[in-house]
């Protein structure tokens, strides 16, 4: 088993302005990765992205995932360019089809979102490759679309989804899988396994999230937490406990076949700062040695 990528999940049960320390902390704590999130209507994810890097060196930044029905591809190809220029080698954009209730308030839901996800991303990627592009789908219409300031080098592009059709799509057209924060590692096994047999090829990437927490009440803190995300406590969902814990949470998921892991400190968390130097400092010594 390879040791998978550590970061840390910045969800928007925390507020905008606590962003910055937290990128900060999470590169001094040696962390690998700082994923942002972007729910509707809480937090602008390309923003986060985009603010964390800035703020930060050497930290890779992920963004999952951005819903297609909201961004038409042309700007969608414009802004993971110019972040892409900005901070090579450092940005992973995730795309996705988003939650349609709240595309439904949106007014942009669409009856096959995965017809559009398949048409946007087929696109955006020869956008990104400096392509021009004409095409006319049933959501998707182009006419000699061509970035001035295309990525000086390749750009992942990962999918996020959790049904069989999503995970498939993720598998053929993605660079990587971006999957949902409450999920046990059987959940995640057959998630891999699905991307994998629709034609994911070497090198696929698989993100899961570990909702974790430590010290004084870790087990109570953790079982509160999980129906806020739709599942109950006690299911084989997240980590509580000390750093051998977490460790073992996160090898489980990568054995599963996630190839980066992002732990979730709990909305309740009362010291995140201290949490992530936590992670770096016990947790991650651990994984590279064990």
């Amino acid at each position: 088993m390879t040791t998978p990528r550590l970061g840390i999940a910045f969800v928007p049960t925390h507020a905008p302005e606590s962003l910055r320390r937290l990128a900060t902390v999470t590169e001094e704590a040696g962390l690998d990765d700082l994923w942002v999130w972007e729910d509707c209507f809480k937090q602008s994810g390309l923003a986060s992205a985009a603010a964390a890097l800035a703020w930060t060196d050497r930290l890779r930044v992920g963004l999952g995932l951005m819903p297609a029905p909201l961004r038409s591809t042309a700007i969608t190809a414009m802004e993971v360019a110019t972040l892409a220029r900005m901070f090579p080698g450092r940005f992973v954009p995730g795309v996705g089809h988003g939650v349609q209730e709240w595309m439904g308030q949106a007014g942009v839901r669409v009856a096959s979102p995965l017809t559009l996800l398949r048409e946007h991303t087929v696109a955006l990627r020869r956008l990104l490759a400096g392509e021009e592009v004409t095409t006319s789908g049933r959501y998707v219409s182009l006419d000699a679309v061509r970035l001035d300031w295309p990525p000086v080098e390749p750009v992942p592009l990962w999918l996020g989804g959790v049904g069989p059709r999503s995970l498939a799509l993720a598998g053929e057209l993605g660079d990587g899988l971006i999957l949902a924060n409450a999920l046990t590692p059987d959940d995640v096994r057959d998630a891999v396994r699905a991307a994998l047999a629709a034609g994911a090829g070497p090198g696929f990437d698989v993100h899961a999230t570990l909702i974790a927490a430590t010290g004084p009440g870790a087990q109570e803190r953790l079982d509160r937490e999980l129906p806020l995300w739709g599942k109950p406590a006690g299911g084989g969902i997240g980590a509580a406990g000390d750093a051998e814990a977490i460790a073992a949470g996160v090898r489980a998921l990568a054995a599963a076949g996630a190839t980066a892991v992002a732990i979730q400190p709990t909305a309740d968390e009362p010291d995140v700062e201290r949490f992530v130097r936590f992670l770096g400092q016990e947790v991650r010594p651990l994984l590279v040695d064990g």
